[in-house]
């Protein structure tokens, strides 16, 4: 269980920068800090998808808490106002937080000690707040909530505006909240003894992330109600926002499913689970043991605990899309669902935690919006077309299936469903597809023009590519590789001899071409772009690591060594491998300040936790799996424990500093950082 004292949370400073995070299965979510206040446009206690997974709308934005003892107030709330004002102060009252396994926050006020739970539930949007009141015997109190509503597009912000909201519609135990022209309604169940109209405007809120990011910061939000509940010891106060018919005997229904949902996931996830899985039919990795494997573990109390908290990490990514098919949100709180990052982590998220179902319905998802043989690079927000400017997630894709199919050998599957998209991934891309992506004579793959980014090294700021890597970027070959030998030996399980001999003959010329291309001798590694002239990009960078890395690796031997040494020795850090090398004139250390200023550094030193994936992986192959090389990675990813208390509380970050002490930054939760260290924890080291 990850907690903080009341020390901890008595310190504005670090508590406003640990924020926790609850999502319903939907795209939606509810999330804040341990202190209670919002230092985001994305904090809310209902950021609803509607529809889901990608329209997100910020309904309920936070309850503004008081306890009446004797006349005397105790505001447990905590809010930065314009001009830098922290008032009311409820921080000062906390004493404790905890997940366990969803947020549980602890106040003392007065005589009174105050327990309150914030669950999302699954499948719908709707949070549920619960707080329950321990005091001596005949002790009396009552305790006021004003909601504190925004309904507002969760990338905006909102404003006082007259008569923007329709008058509440109060019924015993329930009201509804509508704005003008603004779709969903929000719904509030409670089981308070009163409800009176309120109608109040909160000016001037500061939220100091958005500060921090260069962006507008300022918020007005609409107080519709004031709920009265009178309490004493053993009370229990239930309030639950939604955007459908709900009731206060919901919020206990909700919490209690939600335990025992959460409970199955980390059951199934579970090193013996995952085995279990494996058992169905499964197969390893060529020497390496199986998941859920004994061989070379070592004694660790905390692991299973630790290895619990990725699991339900893991779980806040997993969504719906549509009625029956399922998809990866990429980030929280701003990233919607990515071809990208849902391929990369789609083994990790759901083939090491058994979660078989969830990547059929990911993989149907995606294989369902094939176009030209390329898979879309994001789903927007708003349900406009999907979006195709990738090179690398179609090949991604191809290697989740393969992957799939090893760890489950459900053949009829991929034969009814997958085989033919992949056998079209191939050919659109041997004869060109968009963006001018095609394999060239020397059967590599080029890709891209001046105007576009396909690599997921994609900063674009107006016309200036911050790393342009036109022409044939080396993870792109690995990639390419990778997918011919998993489509050929697809092939050859299915008695496809003609589809089996070209993918064999092309992967043949692939990789002697790459391997004359693409290696620096001077360096000792490998170029991180070859431009359609012939330039090569020496720039060290992490891209190589996929060379090795693979499943069917396009570099091996002393080469494979000298890559991954490379990387550790310019590259690694305790959180990732570095987008660049320090020794470069053009590294950045630090990701902050403005947009210009992050976007500049994003791909130009900034770690990326999720490489520790690949570099992991990696380092235990050109090592034969040594004890020694396990103990080292094992290090490497214990550095993870620590970090699920820093700044998305159980959660791993997008991204940390390329300098010490390599401060966390971008998205707090993160699925591909997660995915990746879930998966080496479970495949890898255990």
């Amino acid at each position: 269980m990850i907690s903080f004292d009341e020390g901890e949370c008595g310190n504005l400073e670090t508590s406003q920068r640990r924020e926790w995070l609850e999502t319903n299965g939907l795209g939606g979510y509810a999330s804040s800090t341990v202190a209670g206040e919002n230092t985001r446009r994305y904090h809310g206690l209902l950021v609803a998808a509607d529809p889901p997974p990608t329209r997100r709308v910020v309904l309920l934005s936070k309850l503004e808490e008081v306890l009446v003892v004797g006349g005397e107030r105790f505001e447990i709330s905590t809010n930065r106002y314009e001009p830098d004002v922290v008032s009311p102060r409820g921080y000062l009252s906390q004493t404790g937080f905890r997940l366990d396994p969803f947020p549980v926050f602890t106040f003392r006020a007065g005589a009174f000690e105050i327990e309150k739970r914030v669950v999302a539930a699954h499948g719908r949007n709707a949070t549920a707040v619960r707080y329950t009141f321990r005091a001596p015997k005949d002790a009396r109190a009552t305790f006021e909530l004003r909601p504190l509503v925004a309904f507002r597009d969760y990338h905006s912000l909102a404003h006082e505006s007259q008569d923007i909201f329709l008058d509440s519609e109060i019924k015993p135990g329930a009201l509804r909240v509508g704005r003008r022209d603004f779709a969903p309604s929000l719904r509030i169940a409670h089981d308070a003894r009163a409800v009176s109209v309120e109608g109040l405007w909160y000016r001037n809120f500061i939220y100091v992330e958005e500060k921090a990011r260069g962006f507008d910061f300022h918020e007005d939000l609409f107080n519709p109600c004031l709920l009265t509940f009178d309490v004493s010891d053993g009370a229990t106060c239930n309030v639950v926002a939604a955007t459908d018919i709900c009731t206060a005997r919901d919020a206990a229904a909700i919490e209690d499913e939600e335990r025992a949902r959460r409970a199955r996931l980390v059951a199934v996830g579970s090193p013996v689970g995952a085995k279990a899985g494996e058992a169905e039919g499964g197969e390893s990795r060529g020497g390496e043991p199986s998941v859920g494997s004994d061989a070379g573990a070592s004694p660790d109390e905390g692991r299973a605990d630790y290895i619990a908290s990725l699991v339900r990490a893991a779980d806040q990514f997993v969504v719906r899309r549509g009625g029956s098919l399922s998809t990866v949100i990429a980030g929280y709180h701003w990233f919607t669902d990515w071809g990208r990052d849902t391929m990369i982590s789609l083994p990790g998220l759901a083939l090491a935690t058994g979660r078989f179902r969830e990547a059929r319905e990911i993989l149907l998802a995606f294989a369902a919006n094939l176009n030209q043989g390329l898979i879309p690079n994001r789903f927007p927000d708003a349900g406009e077309q999907p979006e195709y400017n990738t090179a690398d997630a179609t090949l991604w894709l191809v290697n989740a299936v393969g992957e799939y199919l090893r760890r489950t050998q459900d053949e009829t599957f991929v034969r009814e469903k997958l085989y033919e998209p992949l056998r079209e991934i191939i050919s659109w891309h041997e004869r060109g597809t968009h963006y001018d992506m095609r394999m060239t004579e020397d059967s590599l793959l080029r890709a891209g023009n001046v105007d576009v980014q396909l690599t997921w090294m994609d900063v674009k700021i107006g016309d200036y590519l911050v790393t342009p890597r036109t022409g044939k970027p080396v993870e792109i070959q690995a990639l390419w590789y990778n997918a011919l030998r998993t489509v050929e030996a697809i092939a050859r399980r299915f008695g496809d001899d003609a589809t089996r001999n070209r993918c064999r003959s092309i992967a043949d010329a692939a990789r002697a071409s790459f391997n004359g291309l693409f290696w620096n001798d001077a360096a000792n590694c490998l170029y991180d772009c070859v431009g359609d002239a012939g330039e090569a990009d020496d720039c060290v960078r992490p891209n190589q690591i996929f060379a090795v890395s693979l499943p069917h690796a396009i570099t091996t031997g002393e080469r494979a060594r000298a890559v991954v040494e490379c990387c550790e020795r310019e590259l690694l850090t305790p959180y990732g491998l570095r987008s660049l090398s320090p020794q470069h004139p053009d590294y950045r250390g630090r990701y902050e300040g403005d947009a210009y200023s992050r976007d500049t550094a994003y791909h130009q030193g900034t770690v990326w936790a999720w490489l520790i994936g690949a570099f992991v992986t990696a380092y235990l192959r050109i090592n034969d799996r040594s004890p020694e090389s396990l103990e080292k990675a094992r290090g490497w990813l214990a550095n993870f424990r620590a970090h699920l208390r820093e700044a998305g509380v159980g959660q791993i970050s997008e991204i940390f500093d390329g300098d010490a002490p390599h401060t966390p930054r971008g998205c707090v939760a993160q699925a591909w950082s997660v995915a990746e260290v879930l998966r080496c924890e479970l495949e890898e080291v255990n």
